[in-house]
């Protein structure tokens, strides 16, 4: 039996990683930013808050039990009528909150010079998206689910549409918004009906809950629809694209690693448990759209010209790849589906970093054909996107092979078409990483570029992190599958 003193230590955990974001953004409110030294200031609480954040969220990894499948750290507030406040993690929600901690303060390093008006709102908007995104990752509500998917929203269109790259950033950011939202009208409507069911929008009470098939078919495509806008799946995809090319690098990068882990969220967490006949019944309808959206996709990246389109694709293909492995029935699939999505969340906001950040600032053109040569003149840099094209290919070592291997056993032993097919999306997410690294770094120095400047010191502080992280648990993928094997089993039906 849980002690006294150790509850206490686990609210204030639970609680703590929602609110030290949000007291730093109430600690910058009052701050003015009329001198460089007070940007400075700015910038530093707004570091130091996520790496707090990062640091306790670390303490929670320490302490997280792998060998029980149960929510831990659970806390429940019922002071207030109106609301009923259950957090908790378990294995399924463990790392995507870690990767959100990780996250934010390699965004913050990488915005510390990009970002050169309305600092102090820039800060407190990515200090509250983390809070927003932590609380979907821990909350044990669908109602709760619900309001803070949908409140992510919020700071991501003020974020895009305020310190995007042109004019029409103010387009991409109202895409975003009414692409997301749309999907999302017909989740709350299935939420209600669920609550009408069963009585509940607990967790735990829904595990437990009898829906039958008629009413499981229907609600699995309504939340389906949701889901499948965010991930996002082929035809609701044009958002992300159009959102990349706008964003800030900072925005770019919490797009593709963690905007994207909502809906790998959403099917481990409620399509796939709460209404498993149904999951069964159209695990084929998926597999297919996956596997239409990752060719397509990858042959889409072949013919973009701006790189950071290009890299918005590369994530639709390896999102598709992570959906094929969570509808597979199999703990591989399951587990490499996952682990997959946790290895974009390093690979992929890298990519937009050393692209959309460190070549962009340099000579501020997303246009492919203008860059040739770079290894001759920026060698580090060279050698680290090198390295982190290799993961975007999924090369062994890296976590990004561990989990595609697993996804594509998992797919293999629910369908051979699908493996095969998949198979052929993968190759070609090969092709087209090596002809853009080739592109932009062999050949003679390319005319279009002036004077180069290698790395700074903040820009590789940036990337290293993700670059240890990528091969780390490549290399030792069992850090992250054994604290998440239990929980995933719960998922298997038969």
């Amino acid at each position: 039996m849980m002690s006294r003193r150790s509850t206490i230590y686990y609210i204030n955990m639970l609680t703590a990683l929602l609110l030290i974001p949000l007291l730093g953004a109430l600690t910058l409110a009052p701050m003015t930013e009329s001198t460089p030294q007070q940007i400075s200031r700015i910038k530093r609480v707004a570091l130091l808050t996520t790496v707090v954040t990062f640091a306790l969220s670390m303490i929670m990894w320490g302490e997280f039990d792998s060998s029980s499948s149960q929510y831990q750290f659970t806390v429940e507030y019922n002071t207030l009528s109106f609301l009923h406040m259950h957090m908790g993690v378990d294995g399924l929600s463990l790392y995507f909150v870690l990767l959100t901690t990780f996250t934010l303060p390699i965004c913050i390093l990488a915005s510390w010079d990009n970002v050169t008006h309305n600092i102090k709102a820039y800060m407190i908007a990515l200090l509250v998206l983390e809070s927003l995104l932590i609380a979907v990752f821990v909350v044990l509500d669908l109602l709760l689910f619900y309001v803070f998917f949908e409140a992510v929203l919020i700071p991501l269109f003020v974020l895009v549409g305020v310190w995007g790259a042109s004019a029409d950033r103010i387009r991409a950011s109202f895409l975003l918004f009414l692409y997301t939202l749309f999907g999302s009208l017909f989740m709350l409507l299935a939420f209600l009906v669920i609550f009408y069911h069963v009585g509940s929008t607990d967790f735990e009470v829904l595990s437990l809950a009898d829906i039958s098939f008629e009413h499981q078919r229907w609600l699995w495509l309504a939340i389906f629809l949701s889901l499948a806008i965010k991930t996002p799946l082929l035809p609701v995809h044009i958002w992300l694209s159009r959102a990349h090319v706008q964003a800030s690098v900072a925005v770019s990068m919490i797009l593709a690693g963690l905007i994207l882990k909502l809906a790998t969220y959403g099917y481990i967490r409620i399509l796939i448990p709460f209404l498993p006949e149904a999951t069964s019944y159209f695990a084929p309808l998926v597999q297919t759209i996956c596997v239409v959206t990752l060719v397509y996709s990858s042959l889409t990246t072949l013919r973009q010209t701006d790189f950071k389109v290009l890299i918005a694709y590369s994530s639709i293909a390896h999102m598709a790849v992570v959906v094929i492995g969570l509808f597979s029935n199999t703990l591989q699939g399951i587990e490499g589906g996952i682990l997959l999505g946790i290895a974009h969340g390093f690979v992929s906001p890298a990519l937009f970093y050393c692209l959309g950040g460190i070549i962009y600032d340099r000579y501020h053109t997303r246009v492919i054909r203008y860059y040739r040569g770079l290894i001759q003149y920026m060698p580090v840099f060279s050698l680290l996107f090198f390295l982190f094209i290799l993961g975007n290919m999924s090369t062994p070592l890296t976590v990004n092979w561990a989990g595609e291997v697993l996804a594509l056993l998992g797919a293999m032993q629910r369908s051979p078409l699908v493996g095969v097919a998949m198979s052929l999306g993968i190759i070609f997410s090969a092709a087209y990483s090596i002809w853009l690294y080739a592109r932009m770094s062999g050949g003679a120095w390319s005319p279009y570029l002036g004077y180069a400047v290698d790395l700074t010191r903040r820009e590789f502080m940036v990337l290293l992190p993700l670059l240890f992280c990528m091969f780390l648990f490549g290399i030792f993928p069992n850090i992250i599958l054994s604290d998440i094997h239990y929980s995933v089993s719960t998922l298997l039906y038969k």
